[in-house]
């Protein structure tokens, strides 16, 4: 029996999946660390944080399963974009890592756009804000120089792990894209940018394939981990596209619809779209890319509405199943933290609009489920007007595991939305691991082999006609209170 490793790396823990070579999921492992918040509006990492525990994950695993090191054929790592790791002469951090929520960088974002914004949006085929690395490195030039001054490497938060594995130095075509400073079509550092950022090109890292099967683990790595010289570590991606691929989405007109603290849905497409309300990466499949729309506040808007007014999230699903679709006119804005697709509107803020003394909790609770419903098709209203239409998409994240959301939902977008056994970043690296060795012959082979679906909701013709209809009364809603938030 051949095994395959994926390691994610995450905001709060990391997460191991082992995978077999029949696509069994056999063991997995997590280890949390923190996420350090110095300043308001700032989020940082230790690098060292992740390497220890990528260690804690791997001997986590070999000691639950009892399989031998030799056993394992590959490994692949996997993180969050836009968190990069900047190195000293000695290959030590010179500072913690910047995590992508950080919003430290805003002012810097803000006159990028203002000054450069579609240079930057034609070579990078992404629109700046704070999270990217770009703006970072631009708010280190002008706060801690010395910081950049001492940077001789600049990685990305697995590609730091991944180099302490191997020695090799290197990022991948996708996560490169993260960074702000790619030229997208001829894949290659943009001294553009890099001049913008305040930086060398030469302390970037070269671009390869996902797939790049890199050098050996080290004696030091061997030592620390307890896995052997013969599994092959490759170079890996994204979360994001590992979570993509996870769920099966591999071929053009798929797509991924994600109900998590932040709302998503990326179809898979054979061609870049570049839009100021998008954020496009490659995917791992040669040839396609995973453009995605993104509405800020998903199952945030439920946790907060929990949180600020009491319940429990199954008690409150109950009672929100009772009340008819519409909640009898009461409509939920949930741009708690402004709103991305389609506005790109910081200053947004959320509401509740048309109360009325009839109207209950319960009306309340679903219309929050159907706001952030709502928000979602404002995001794929946004990609069927670039041309793309979807067959079908698979549902993720926590608030999928709802069966009155994700009708609403399913209703929502007029949509079959499928359910699949597990879906994880971790996974999806373990499948990529597997392609890239030959433990699967393609893609699609992986996906054939280790996705598993265990439903398929259905859209309500009377349900899609309905909210096809107030869907417009929900965007009059918005362009009529956007001008008094933003004087608020």
């Amino acid at each position: 029996m051949k095994y395959l490793l994926g390691v994610d790396f995450g905001g709060s823990s990391s997460k191991a999946t082992l995978l077999t070579e029949t696509g069994t999921v056999c063991a997995t492992a997590s280890c949390e660390y923190p996420t350090y918040y110095p300043e308001n509006g700032w989020a940082e990492q230790e690098p060292e944080d992740s390497y220890q525990a990528l260690i804690t994950n791997v001997r986590a695993i070999l000691s639950k399963t009892g399989v031998k090191p030799e056993e394992i054929a590959a490994l692949a790592v996997d993180a969050a974009t836009h968190t990069a790791v900047l190195l000293d002469e000695k290959d030590q951090p010179v500072r913690r890592a910047i995590y992508w929520t950080d919003t430290r960088a805003a002012a810097q974002a803000a006159e990028l756009k203002r000054e450069h914004g579609d240079e930057i949006i034609k070579q990078c085929y992404n629109s700046v804000s704070s999270l990217w690395t770009l703006p970072q490195l631009r708010w280190l030039k002008q706060n801690e120089p010395d910081a950049l001054r001492r940077t001789r490497k600049l990685m990305a938060v697995k590609d730091y792990v991944r180099y302490r594995l191997t020695g090799d130095y290197v990022t991948d075509n996708i996560e490169a894209m993260g960074f702000l400073l790619l030229d997208a079509e001829k894949m290659v550092w943009s001294s553009q940018l890099c001049e913008l950022a305040g930086i060398d090109p030469t302390i970037l890292p070269p671009i390869v394939d996902p797939s790049q099967h890199l050098s050996p683990l080290t004696a030091q790595a061997v030592q620390d981990t307890g896995l052997c010289k013969s599994t092959v570590v490759i170079a890996g991606a994204t979360d994001t596209v590992m979570e993509v691929y996870a769920a099966g989405a591999v071929k053009p007109g798929q797509a991924t619809v994600k109900l998590a603290t932040a709302g998503r849905i990326c179809p898979i497409t054979d061609r870049a779209l570049v839009d100021p309300r998008l954020v496009t990466y490659r995917h791992v499949v040669p040839g396609l890319w995973y453009p995605g729309t993104a509405t800020k506040s998903c199952a945030a808007s439920n946790r907060w509405y929990r949180d600020t007014f009491g319940g429990d999230f199954d008690e409150m699903s109950a009672e929100a199943a009772k009340v008819e679709r519409g909640c009898e006119g009461l409509f939920f804005h949930p741009y708690l933290q402004g709103e991305i697709t389609p506005y790109l509107d910081d200053k947004l803020r959320a509401s509740f609009v048309g109360a009325a003394g009839f109207h209950t909790k319960a009306h309340f609770n679903r219309a929050v489920l159907e706001g952030v419903a709502y928000s979602m098709k404002d995001c794929y209203e946004t990609l069927r007007s670039m041309g793309v239409e979807l067959k079908s998409a698979v549902a993720i994240g926590g608030g999928a595991k709802s069966p009155l959301w994700r009708q609403i939902l399913c209703d929502m977008l007029n949509l079959p939305l499928t359910t699949v056994d597990q879906v994880d970043s971790s996974l999806g690296s373990a499948m990529l691991a597997g392609v890239a060795v030959g433990v699967f012959s393609s893609h699609e082979d992986a996906v054939k082999r280790c996705v598993r679906v265990t439903g398929v909701t259905e859209p309500n013709p009377e349900g899609a006609a309905f909210y096809e209809k107030h869907f417009q009364i929900y965007k009059r809603i918005q362009a009529a209170l956007a001008p008094i938030y933003h004087e608020l």
